[in-house]
């Protein structure tokens, strides 16, 4: 647990070095929100119903925008090699700037979607089970874009690599997060999608560190 903290107090002061790189993720998540009435109309039932889904989406494409410089500073500069030879267990090493990747950049997604709802009328009721949902389904993004960054570590083109292996497995937590929103507006439980979602979650918790962990040791032999 020592080495844990100190790997995501390590992320989390090179993160504030560089607050462009956070504050990117969330200006992309409410610009690119801010487009799709100009493209479908401002019809105010229109907008309400598919708010769930447009802050969904654009929160995952600014999660992808995100995930290629996850391993690609340490990796550079041979911090990677150093951690893989440091006696902390590397799938912890990897859970670790995970929990910094989602501080820095899954935490501020969650606080702006309140606003990007507000914009698009969707009701009082949506927004805790629209928070509930994020907060369960965005570390879930981080721990699967972790992978796939493991993967392309090293590889040419690898932000194009990202998105082509990951996206496939983001589809679950896309369902699941917009139903949940969705069952709530229609009067039913919003219960078993969240019950999913955390599934999802532990799931991702057990395996994608040891996943991306032997990517990684791949990548730096």
């Amino acid at each position: 647990m020592l080495g844990f903290a100190r790997v995501v107090a390590r992320d989390l002061r090179l993160a504030l070095r560089q607050r462009g790189d956070a504050l990117l993720a969330v200006l992309f998540f409410v610009l690119t929100a801010m487009l799709f009435p100009f493209g479908i109309g401002q019809e105010p039932n229109l907008l309400q119903r598919i708010a769930p889904g447009v802050v969904w989406v654009t929160a995952l494409l600014a999660v992808l925008l995100s995930l290629e410089r996850l391993f690609l500073r340490d990796y550079e500069d041979g911090s990677l090699e150093l951690m893989a030879l440091s006696p902390v267990p590397l799938p912890v090493i990897v859970l670790a700037k995970v929990t910094a990747h989602w501080l820095t950049t899954g935490l501020p997604l969650l606080a702006a979607a309140p606003i990007i709802a507000l914009m698009y009328g969707l009701p009082a009721a949506g927004y805790g089970i629209l928070l509930a949902a994020m907060a369960l389904g965005t570390p879930t993004l981080s721990l699967i874009g972790a992978v796939g960054a493991a993967l392309t570590l090293g590889a040419r083109r690898g932000g194009v690599l990202i998105p082509l292996l990951v996206l496939p497995l983001y589809i679950p937590v896309l369902i699941f997060g917009v139903s949940a929103v969705d069952a709530q507006m229609a009067g039913l439980s919003a219960r078993p999608q969240l019950l999913l979602m955390g599934a999802g979650l532990l799931a991702a918790v057990a395996l994608a560190p040891w996943a991306a962990a032997g990517a990684l040791r791949q990548a730096v032999e």
